[in-house]
């Protein structure tokens, strides 16, 4: 047997691992009667994990850039999924959504902050701010902290990182040069942001306590979705080959975040960042509070600006 077919066949302490596929991690789950959001749910990973959370018996808020996006997955799915507008790179559309998701009175089960964008080329700026940072970490912050108020007595909040916090810039989170303008790389910026993802989800964690709601990051691993359309045409070219070799399938890349958004033995389970469907450790940044919480204070300023 090879190394890769070890790998993917080892399982950690929850019994679950690399291989393991969102229906897997979901079997024998009764849903129905949660109410659970989904950014990103029109494709790839957040398109997986509504399906399979869907055929679980929960209602699924499908959310994705515009409602045409989303209506005809919630037509798919039943189980009365709806669409919601949310362009996360839109202060103005972020805002209209959580004020939408407060006019349905749906308390949220999971909060599941699935979509994202990765490795522009080019350095790109939105309201003064590097995109993939704005998109992936600012919008999702002003979406969940506009919902909290939604989120049910045992809520979860689930925000997707990677393992590509890693490529962050050597000061982690650079508050000084926050958008990129003297050293912008496509792997430094998206690290950043997703290091971003995993201190709020840690920072978030700290202010449920006490309150049964929950808040966790995970990497879901390496896929090939469409959130890679942006690689030089030589790692696309790569990507069969890669895919056969060690990339995760979609399903397999949602199992981690269907099952720390739903499986029972995370219900008292906060603050923590996973991978392949049990807990890992993070980078060093990845575990530094006192950064966590001056990114928490930086962007509620950021916000306050737009």
């Amino acid at each position: 047997m090879s190394l890769v077919a070890l790998i993917k066949g080892k399982s950690g302490a929850s019994g679950f691992g690399y291989a393991s596929t969102a229906e897997e991690v979901t079997a024998g789950l009764d849903l129905r009667g949660k109410v659970i959001m989904i950014t990103g749910a029109n494709s790839g990973l957040g398109l997986e994990s509504a399906r399979v959370l869907a055929s679980r018996g929960a209602q699924i808020l499908v959310a994705a850039r515009t409602v045409d996006k989303a209506a005809p997955i919630c037509e798919s799915l039943g189980q009365g999924a709806l669409p919601v507008a949310c362009e996360l790179s839109e202060p103005a559309s972020v805002r209209a959504c959580v004020e939408h998701v407060k006019g349905l009175g749906l308390k949220l089960d999971v909060l599941l902050c699935n979509a994202g964008i990765m490795t522009l080329p080019e350095r790109t700026l939105v309201l003064g701010q590097e995109l993939q940072f704005l998109t992936n970490h600012l919008g999702h912050f002003m979406l969940v902290t506009g919902l909290l108020d939604q989120l049910a007595d045992n809520g979860r909040v689930v925000v997707l990182s990677s393992a590509a916090h890693r490529w962050a810039p050597a000061a982690g989170i650079q508050f000084e040069d926050l958008s990129f303008k003297s050293n912008y790389t496509p792997r430094g910026a998206y690290g950043q942001a997703k290091l971003a993802n995993l201190l709020f989800a840690r920072s978030l964690a700290k202010r449920l306590a006490g309150t049964g709601k929950t808040a966790n990051s995970l990497h879901p691993g390496v896929i090939n979705t469409n959130l890679g359309r942006h690689m030089s045409p030589v790692l696309r070219a790569l990507a069969p080959i890669a895919n056969a070799i060690a990339l995760k399938t979609i399903p397999q890349g949602a199992a981690t975040q269907c099952y720390v958004a739903v499986h029972p033995s995370l219900a008292n389970v906060s603050g923590e960042y996973f991978a392949d469907c049990n807990i890992a450790r993070s980078s060093s940044y990845g575990r530094d509070d006192a950064m966590a919480e001056k990114l928490w204070d930086v962007s509620e300023k950021i916000i306050a600006g737009f």
